[in-house]
């Protein structure tokens, strides 16, 4: 009963905050540049639009940090019940945001403070609700944490259907007057729903066990500083095993929208597509992750990066043919079916890395880390595109080619971390050290022993 709150609660919470954090990332492509920065050229206010949806990625670390170190000192649910409430009204209070228009400079400095607020919510909530399922899970582990990572896709969908549908419905002069703000006011209601989910799971086993071993024992240093003293080996390949599914991330939902309009593709087409690569892409996510208990995450994050590298040469020549059909098959292929090859199995591999006591702090901090992929990849093509001309696209993906790469090189360093046991407290825990042993990955997490290197 309780596993399926928890991962029902993940699931449910990791849609509402990436419904509200990639809310801002579509509008950032379709809207602000003339709602915040309407006084600079359209080259100039899609790089400033972008700029601010980057600073929510530069956010996210320190709030995986900061609700690391409490989730790992007081429990993982107070922390997700007080991240989604932040994100809920920060994203609410977008929605009444003056534009530039209205209050000069002030508007567009006042978004900026609250993408950071909304960076900073789900750098905190991401940690927590994937160990919420992890460590409620006693086998399946890849399965069932996937369902947080899951959520992003969906999240993406609703915030699509959201601006697209009220686009459709206000029609685009009143929807760039202030049609564009009810998605964003229809965050409090999300909100609310959450929190009734939220509230009704209980703490994870693993962490209630390792509090009632240690209660007796000063704890000796912070979380940060144990994965720093202790791990920095994995922290360090964990940020270069996901840096590229987050540039892919950013490049498929972002970039590519913007791209695509600029092309010629009319903006409720290029919507529409990503809403239907968003929601296969839940299935992917779940499908492939499931498959990682079986083979392993190594196997299927290296074989996802390979074909991505692959793939995004075949990207942009695709959406450059002006067909719809080869349009939306592009966002299908990428972000439904490779993409999740190297992004589901992620939840898992992250909570794998780091003991008990540092676990929320660690997951978050490299995930976090390697999500600034996501943040700086549209800025970064965004000027590609406007420096280098005819060739911008091939260099764009080489780029996205090299990070694959560099995810290969990390995932085969680090070794498989399915076998690793969730219930170490720390590197020094007197259970036993936390170290590789020979194992099936397959195996029921309670029989596994620890990975091969």
């Amino acid at each position: 009963m309780q596993l399926r709150r928890a991962v029902t609660s993940s699931f449910l919470g990791s849609v509402i905050e990436y419904y509200d954090f990639l809310l801002y990332s579509t509008a950032s492509a379709v809207v602000f540049a003339d709602v915040f920065f309407s006084d600079l050229s359209p080259v100039a206010a899609t790089l400033a639009s972008f700029s601010t949806f980057a600073t929510g990625y530069l956010a996210r670390p320190l709030g995986g940090v900061v609700f690391g170190h409490f989730g790992d000192r007081i429990g993982r649910k107070r922390m997700l019940v007080l991240t989604m409430s932040v994100m809920g009204v920060a994203s609410f209070l977008i929605g009444v945001l003056p534009t530039y228009d209205q209050a000069g400079s002030l508007a567009p400095v006042a978004l900026v403070v609250l993408r950071i607020v909304q960076g900073v919510a789900v750098g905190g909530e991401w940690g927590g609700a994937v160990l919420i399922s992890a460590e409620h899970a006693s086998r399946r582990r890849g399965l069932w944490a996937s369902f947080t990572n899951a959520g992003a896709p969906f999240g993406m969908a609703a915030s699509t259907v959201a601006l697209s549908g009220t686009a459709t419905a206000v029609g685009e002069d009143a929807f760039l007057s202030w049609g564009w703000r009810i998605p964003f006011l229809f965050s409090l209601v999300l909100l609310a729903i959450g929190l009734f989910v939220r509230l009704r799971v209980a703490e994870t086993p693993v962490f209630a066990e390792a509090e009632e071993r240690v209660e007796a024992a000063p704890r000796r240093s912070f979380p940060l500083w144990d994965v720093i003293r202790n791990h920095p080996r994995a922290l360090l390949l964990s940020i270069g095993v996901g840096l590229s599914a987050f540039v892919v991330q950013g490049t498929l939902t972002t970039y590519l929208i913007s791209y695509a309009v600029q092309d010629g593709f009319e903006r409720q087409t290029v919507l529409n597509g990503l809403a239907v690569s968003s929601t296969l892409a839940v299935a992917g996510i779940v499908g492939w992750s499931a498959l990682s208990d079986r083979l392993g995450r190594r196997p299927v994050v290296i074989a996802g990066a390979l074909l991505v590298a692959a793939y995004s040469f075949a990207l942009f020549p695709l959406v450059d043919t002006g067909s719809t059909v080869l349009l939306v098959l592009s966002l299908v292929v990428g972000q439904s079916l490779l993409h999740p090859l190297m992004y589901g199995p992620l939840a898992a591999l992250y909570t794998e890395l780091f003991t008990t006591r540092s676990r929320y702090t660690g997951a978050s901090l490299g995930y976090q880390m390697a999500g600034l992929g996501a943040g700086f990849a549209p800025l970064i093509f965004t000027e590609v595109q406007a420096d280098a001309g005819d060739h911008a696209t091939l260099i764009i993906s080489s780029i996205i080619a090299a990070f694959c790469l560099v995810t290969v090189v990390c995932v085969a360093v680090l070794g498989e971390t399915s076998g690793n046991d969730l219930a170490t407290l720390s590197a020094d825990d007197p259970t036993g050290p936390f170290l590789p042993a020979p194992a099936a990955p397959a195996a029921p997490p309670a029989q596994q022993g620890r990975p091969r290197p």
